[in-house]
């Protein structure tokens, strides 16, 4: 004998095929989403600021890969295999080039053509600052570099220079110092470049890449600014730094840079370079000595001793950062606190 279905069930019987149908729906949605996903192009950057330039012009249609990650440094990296298959498999590639990160030149050579490879010290607008050849420098007046009516710097030949002395003349990254993202006007220059570039490879998404970079651009304006603000009370004290990476940074905002204890981080300095650094920074009254978190501090507690100089760290190229869009922006601002704290307790 049949029993009847008592009134509660016979309206949920009623109600289940409504109820299914989202429940059907669920992984036709999450088979879309999946395709909007894989539709992203695969795409690999070198190191951290460029990553961090990269992924805020790429938000929203995807996430770039990062080769340099963690506190690792481009001057000491080697390729892992992992690195190698990101490479093959990406459709886009961005690097600084072979004066910075020496390790990718040939595996970038051996590529096929189906990647775009985009060396951003080729990025038209950049401004390129040669190397200075001496990490300890003479003492110098350095105007802050003026502006075109555009907002572009002049070019690099009308910044002033610099007279060193040649203890460390062998340097082998090419005829620029390749720190260009420390000034937040090559850093557009190469967002230009990376925002062509990924324009090129996905027509598709050209639209949220040119929103993104124009965003992107109000920030960099905005940091510039800030970063004037930050450090204008304090640019005329000298300070020592622990390799030369700083020019673009010193000849935005008027700083000055006394000399470096290296001029490449892969030269360990040796005794008499150890020596005449800790003289230099008496002679020249350098308020600091700044480390970096990749390399050895100890370097830096040996040339204060004995002086009234205080040490602090400053880190370039972002070993200490969360990678991502807000990177570079926390990079310059870390930069431009750690001189503004150690300086102005001097």
């Amino acid at each position: 004998m049949k029993r009847a279905l008592g009134p509660a069930l016979k309206i949920l019987a009623l109600r289940m095929p409504a109820l299914a149908i989202p429940v059907l729906a669920i992984p036709t949605l999450l088979f879309s989403g999946t395709m909007r996903a894989a539709d992203a192009p695969v795409v690999v950057t070198s190191i951290k600021p460029i990553h961090s330039l990269v992924s805020a012009i790429m938000q929203g249609v995807g996430e770039p890969e990062l080769i340099v990650d963690g506190a690792a440094s481009p001057h000491t990296y080697n390729l892992k295999p992992s690195n190698a298959r990101a490479l093959q498999d990406a459709k886009v590639i961005f690097w600084v080039g072979p004066g910075l990160e020496a390790f990718l030149e040939k595996p970038l050579q051996a590529l096929g053509r189906d990647a775009s490879i985009a060396a951003l010290d080729d990025a038209p607008g950049l401004v390129k600052l040669p190397f200075r050849e001496g990490g300890a420098f003479e003492p110098h007046d350095d105007a802050p570099e003026h502006e075109s009516a555009s907002g572009q710097h002049e070019s690099a030949s009308a910044a002033p220079e610099h007279e060193h002395d040649h203890a460390e003349a062998d340097h082998d990254h090419g005829a620029f110092d390749t720190h260009l993202w420390l000034d937040p006007m090559n850093a557009k220059a190469m967002a230009a470049m990376i925002t062509t570039t990924l324009v090129a490879a996905d027509p598709a998404n050209a639209l949220t890449y040119q929103g993104n970079a124009k965003a992107l651009d109000d920030k960099l304006d905005a940091l510039d600014t800030e970063i004037k603000g930050m450090v204008a009370p304090v640019k005329d004290k000298p300070f020592i730094v622990f390799h030369d990476a700083y020019q673009y940074f010193e000849h935005r905002y008027g700083i000055r840079v006394a000399g470096s204890i290296t001029v490449s981080p892969e030269t360990i300095p040796g005794a008499e370079r150890v020596s005449e650094i800790h003289r230099k920074v008496g002679e020249l009254g350098a308020t600091c000595v700044f480390a970096e978190p990749q390399f050895e501090p100890r370097l830096v507690n040996v040339i204060i001793e004995g002086t009234r100089a205080k040490s602090g760290v400053l880190d370039p190229e972002a070993a200490t950062l969360k990678a991502g869009p807000d990177l570079y922006f926390n990079l310059m601002r870390g930069i431009a606190n750690s001189m503004k704290d150690c300086l102005s307790s001097a």
